[in-house]
């Protein structure tokens, strides 16, 4: 089981930088009749696998300050997702600052993990996956003042094991309807086909908002992006990643809410959590060909 998933992440990150994306799916106009009565949509932007610590033009800090200060919208909070023991993130000194600079700029600590390395939870014996969320608890807590409320597993996989872990540490599962493919594989960093990539996922989740399966939260759709801020090449093109969003969204015939990302912690909370899973069988919608990862290695 654990090579089969191994392989299978793999695969998955090499196809997502591969460049082989296809067209954005066509709106007919049955789909645009239906956009019409469904509420704008608005991104809600979040950062797994952080904080960098590194010394040199930190990425991590450089994807805060650009949040806060870029030409689409100013003050934009975001999500991220920790690792909050790991040495080269959140378990160095640096790391640890990083985090307290990100929470004071407005942003929600979450929990990724709290192992040496990104670590499939389910890999974990009970013992070592009850420690995890111990200790990644406190990590957030001992900065944020509260236990962390939202989770996203390493790879987005979990079963009804870590599931159940999850929700008796009152962590809600959050997972994702676009990703930015900006992971990182064999020490590159990067998305080749960034813009073709994100139109064509949204294209594809534009359907599911047509049909309105996605909720509505104070008057707006939300949007789950995944970035991930330990990327060089995301913290150097944040700036561009607010703007493919925008152009995704008119490029796909979705209305944009006036304020198109969000700037209220509480506001966002709200919106994070109405998008969280709420129970373990609840169907699994990931980008890409994450789908056909995890039903190869099914909860």
């Amino acid at each position: 089981m654990r090579s089969l998933a191994t392989a299978s992440a793999l695969l998955a990150m090499a196809l997502s930088l591969s460049g082989c994306i296809g067209a954005p799916v066509a709106l007919t106009p049955a789909s645009q009749q239906r956009l019409q009565t469904q509420a704008p949509i608005r991104f809600l932007l979040t950062f797994d696998d952080g904080p960098s610590a590194s010394g040199y033009n930190n990425p991590s800090r450089s994807v805060v300050a650009d949040l806060a200060h870029n030409p689409v919208l100013p003050g934009i909070k975001a999500v991220f997702f920790l690792q909050t023991e790991a040495a080269r993130s959140g378990g160095s000194s640096r790391g640890r600052k990083t985090m307290e600079r990100e929470y004071a700029a407005g942003h929600i600590l979450a929990f990724h993990t709290a192992t040496a390395f990104h670590t499939n939870h389910r890999w974990l014996n009970d013992a070592e996956l009850e420690r995890t969320l111990t200790e990644g608890a406190a990590d957030i807590a001992s900065i944020t003042g509260t236990p962390p409320v939202l989770v996203r597993p390493p790879f987005w996989n979990y079963d009804k094991r870590t599931f159940a872990a999850y929700q008796r540490h009152g962590m809600q599962v959050l997972l994702t309807d676009l990703s930015a493919n900006d992971g990182k594989i064999w020490g590159f960093n990067g998305s080749p086909r960034r813009r073709a990539n994100l139109y064509r996922q949204l294209s594809l989740v534009r359907e599911r908002i047509a049909l309105g399966e996605l909720p509505t939260v104070d008057g707006v759709i939300p949007v789950v992006v995944t970035f991930h801020d330990i990327n060089r090449y995301t913290a150097r093109h944040m700036q561009e990643y607010l703007q493919i969003l925008m152009d995704s969204a008119q490029i796909n015939g979705l209305n944009i809410a006036v304020e198109p990302f969000y700037t209220d912690t509480t506001q966002l909370q709200q919106a994070a959590l109405a998008r969280t899973v709420k129970v373990v069988s609840d169907p699994v919608h990931l980008p890409g060909v994450w789908n056909w990862v995890w039903d190869a290695d099914s909860r």
